[in-house]
């Protein structure tokens, strides 16, 4: 899988990468950097508004069932500049710690009611433990994605597009049509794939603190002109964050912690500003059409 701390509140510090938004330059380098995954844990809301107060982190995707929403709306109405992303949720995959829909949906969990740790089936998991071993409902599915929108919605001003978590929409074709119609309706249909957004791999796989900056800032200096997208998952070295892992992937707390350091870290700002790299976040791509 790509795969105490003081709570800021009030305006950006000075220190955080910031760039008003001129009109649209074709040989301007474009990057949104997202975040995702706040509410789903205490240590996911503070790594991501730490990666936004004081690094580069412009958009941010919450999980609206997952157990720390309440505090992470607080949070994000205490930094209404942080871009966010309804980050559509079908699965909940930790071992120690679980979450269920918002509505009554049998076909999409499991004998405990909690959602399926997976969508697709694995071979490392126990069977009957991914959605499409069940037999889900596509109507379910709607019920429980507009009840996701319209909590996130009800709480938070700044939500301006939609993403999956996991990739829940690309179960299936009739799901990834059904999402597309919610996100136009509820009026948060800015989908990067129209805007010729493309995605950037800033990682190439690294996984040491010193590679992964190193081969980011590299990555960053061969952009051309464009607009790209990276995807990551703030995160912080803590014993509850270190509590989280499941099959094949126990190593949450300190590769989310390496994200958040190289959200944060000057190096990187500095190489950002060298190559007036111009960093976006979803809503501001409808301002980018010349």
């Amino acid at each position: 899988m790509k795969y105490i701390i003081t709570l800021f509140t009030g305006v950006c510090l000075s220190c955080a990468v910031s760039f008003a938004q001129p009109k649209f330059d074709p040989n301007g380098v474009y990057l949104i950097i997202r975040g995702d995954d706040i509410a789903s844990s205490q240590a996911a809301n503070e790594a991501c508004i730490k990666s936004y107060r004081e690094g580069i982190l412009k958009s941010t995707e919450i999980m609206v069932p997952s157990p720390w929403f309440t505090e992470a709306v607080k949070l994000l109405k205490e930094n209404p500049g942080l871009d966010v992303g309804v980050h559509l949720v079908l699965t909940s995959e930790w071992e120690n710690i679980k979450w269920r829909p918002l509505t009554c949906s049998p076909s999409l969990v499991d004998s405990n009611g909690y959602f399926y740790p997976m969508l697709w089936k694995r071979n490392d998991f126990p069977p009957h433990t991914s959605l499409l071993e069940a037999s889900w409902k596509l109507s379910e599915i709607e019920a429980e994605f507009r009840a996701q929108l319209e909590m996130a919605k009800k709480h938070i001003p700044q939500v301006s597009h939609i993403s999956a978590h996991m990739g829940c929409t690309d179960i299936d074709g009739s799901v990834t049509k059904m999402a597309d119609k919610l996100a136009r309706e509820y009026k948060i249909d800015i989908n990067p794939g129209k805007y010729n957004v493309k995605y950037f791999d800033g990682f190439n796989g690294s996984q040491s603190e010193e590679t992964k900056e190193a081969t980011f800032i590299a990555n960053l200096k061969k952009l051309k002109p464009g607009v790209y997208l990276f995807v990551e998952h703030p995160g912080l070295n803590t014993p509850e964050m270190n509590h989280l892992g499941h099959l094949g992937y126990y190593t949450v707390a300190g590769e989310r912690q390496l994200v958040t350091d190289l959200f944060t870290s000057q190096a990187v700002k500095s190489a950002i500003k060298d190559k007036n790299i111009r960093v976006i976040s979803y809503s501001d791509l409808p301002k980018l059409k010349p």
